[in-house]
């Protein structure tokens, strides 16, 4: 009798940027019970999903990365091919600036697995031409992956994310609403991106600023802001209008980004509302990306 993957119903692969945080996010899978494997060949994953179904669970997380760039191209059509198979592919693509990969690089004074590859010109510029030669060489994988921005996060926050994204349960298409402050930068998996600086800031009513927008006070203030409850309604307007053609594409998430100035009150208010309104699509993924960092 023929053997198939079938068996094995869930897969994780996990790829993305040199330094952005991959061994991390495999190990908080490892530590969940997933079965996983490092730097595994992409030639091998259907073998190796087809050997893990004959022996041990369902459930297996594979890291991949630019060192077998010249067979990364065999992904992409590969991940379609288990999914049609009936095996359940979650494919994640760990991104983060560039200046916060030269500085993980500084810290840890490891080498980037392209420095070979680029020409001479001092470290930082030679270590800058790999990240981005890096860049271009797995840009077709990012495309097919829910793609994570890692940049400002703690090795703690990356774990919880990764995973409450692969255990995500519910509708066909999963809603991430992210709330950031401006000033530390617009999250790089962000799909839509709503700025909501333009609303009455609780920050200067005394005996709101200590508070976020998960306080009922804070709320309360906003609830009563024409602006605010217009703005929320426009935004859920426009994801309900939209979300079925995500669907339609075979999209498995969709991040929705709502920034302020600090990341503290009005963001944070707008995706606790929005998670609330969007219940009925199975239970949002809720990041608070400031508020999270001091937890």
């Amino acid at each position: 009798m023929t053997s198939t993957a079938a068996p094995v119903r869930e897969v994780v692969l996990i790829s993305g940027i040199s330094g952005s945080g991959k061994s991390v996010a495999l190990h908080a899978l490892e530590d969940a019970g997933w079965f996983c494997v490092d730097n595994l060949p992409p030639a091998l994953l259907r073998e190796f999903v087809r050997l893990e179904a004959a022996h041990a669970g369902s459930r297996v997380a594979v890291a991949v990365d630019v060192r077998n760039a010249a067979a990364l191209p065999l992904l992409v059509p590969l991940i379609g091919e288990l999914q049609a198979e009936g095996v359940k592919v979650r494919a994640l693509f760990l991104d983060a600036a560039t200046e916060a990969l030269v500085r993980r690089f500084s810290e840890t004074r490891r080498p980037h697995p392209l420095s070979a590859a680029v020409g001479a010109g001092g470290p930082a510029p030679a270590l800058v031409d790999a990240i981005e030669l890096e860049r271009m060489l797995l840009a077709g994988l990012r495309d097919a992956c829910t793609v994570l921005d890692t940049s400002a996060l703690r090795p703690a926050q990356l774990r919880a994310w990764v995973r409450d994204l692969v255990g995500a349960r519910g509708a066909p298409l999963t809603l991430v609403f992210e709330s950031f402050a401006f000033r530390h930068g617009v999250p790089l998996d962000a799909d839509f991106v709503f700025d909501v600086r333009v609303l009455p800031n609780p920050y200067y009513v005394r005996g709101l600023r200590p508070l976020t927008g998960r306080d009922a006070a804070v709320a309360a203030y906003l609830d009563a802001q024409p602006e605010a409850a217009e703005m929320l309604g426009q935004i859920e307007a426009f994801l309900r209008r939209w979300i079925g053609a995500f669907e339609d594409d075979q999209r498995s998430y969709l991040t929705v980004a709502i920034g302020c100035t600090g990341g503290q009150h009005r963001s944070v208010y707008l995706v606790e509302q929005l998670a609330r309104r969007f219940a009925d699509r199975g239970a949002p993924l809720v990041r608070h990306r400031e508020l999270d960092m001091l937890d």
